[in-house]
């Protein structure tokens, strides 16, 4: 690994971008209350997002590769085990804790996504998974991957598909009601999902879009306990049992999935993943 990864994860001063209000303290919080239920059960629903991205990018043993947003570190578990160097920072220590116990092949650490604590230009590929829509200020977030990014590297962004193509969406819309109205614009899991917003934002930051298609991604649990384990464990979730406590939220969740419950008890819930590959 690049010897500069290893100077305590600190940028040198000059590098150091200005100190920015972050995500971090709020987003780590709520991602981090139910981490053995994330990353037992809907940390993993996202892996078909992951073999999309590694197939394409066809990485080896002398790429750096760093995952924002990295949960309870499953892409970097997969990752790794292609011979990638992987270093993978996230805002909540839980969900870091729980990284920890897949592999110790990865050098996982806490941080903030919009100023991330590495030297500019070191890594070969970034990589974000349902990550920068919960961001403070997205740009913020894509300027600072920008940074950290070797020239003619590549940047993977991963959001939920158009609200027509998930399912998951009226799951999403039934926790929301029980929320005060949010202010335009803010952080959520669809935030960058309508109206190419995220390609935009990609190209206001400078990154040239190689790629953008959208990757079928089932949502499957063997019945309607573990499903509620499942979808109750995301940021989201948290913030609205913040709000309205833990009961309320679990009938309200409940409800939001029973269309999908299927004869033999199973929950199957059909949504699309978008994923865009940028280069430097």
């Amino acid at each position: 690994m690049s010897k500069r990864l290893h100077n305590n994860h600190r940028p040198s001063s000059q590098n150091k971008p200005k100190k920015t209000m972050g995500s971090q303290k709020v987003q780590g919080e709520l991602w981090g209350k139910r981490p053995n239920d994330w990353a037992a059960y809907q940390e993993k629903t996202a892996i078909p997002g992951y073999n999309y991205a590694l197939d394409f990018l066809k990485l080896n043993q002398s790429n750096h590769l760093l995952d924002v947003g990295c949960g309870s570190g499953l892409f970097c578990k997969i990752a790794s085990e292609k011979g990638v160097n992987v270093t993978g920072i996230d805002a909540s220590e839980n969900l870091i804790t729980e990284a920890k116990k897949r592999t110790n092949s990865v050098k996982f650490l806490t941080g903030e996504m919009e100023e991330l604590p590495f030297d500019n230009e070191i890594f070969d590929v970034v990589t974000g998974f349902n990550s920068f829509q919960y961001a403070s200020n997205i740009k913020n977030a894509l300027v600072e991957a920008a940074r950290v990014l070797k020239k003619n590297g590549k940047l993977v962004t991963m959001i939920w598909g158009n609200k027509e193509d998930c399912e998951l969406f009226g799951h999403f819309k039934a926790m929301g009601s029980l929320m005060p109205p949010p202010p335009p614009g803010s952080a959520g899991p669809f935030a960058l999902s309508e109206n190419k917003l995220l390609e935009n934002n990609l190209e206001e930051a400078g990154f040239k879009i190689l790629v953008s298609t959208d990757v079928p991604c089932i949502c499957e649990y063997p019945n309607t306990e573990i499903a509620m384990k499942a979808l109750l464990s995301s940021g989201p979730s948290g913030k609205v049992i913040d709000q309205v406590g833990f009961e309320k939220t679990h009938e309200t969740a409940l409800a939001s999935i029973q269309d999908f419950i299927q004869d033999n008890g199973q929950v199957v819930i059909k949504n699309k993943f978008r994923v865009v590959i940028s280069e430097k």
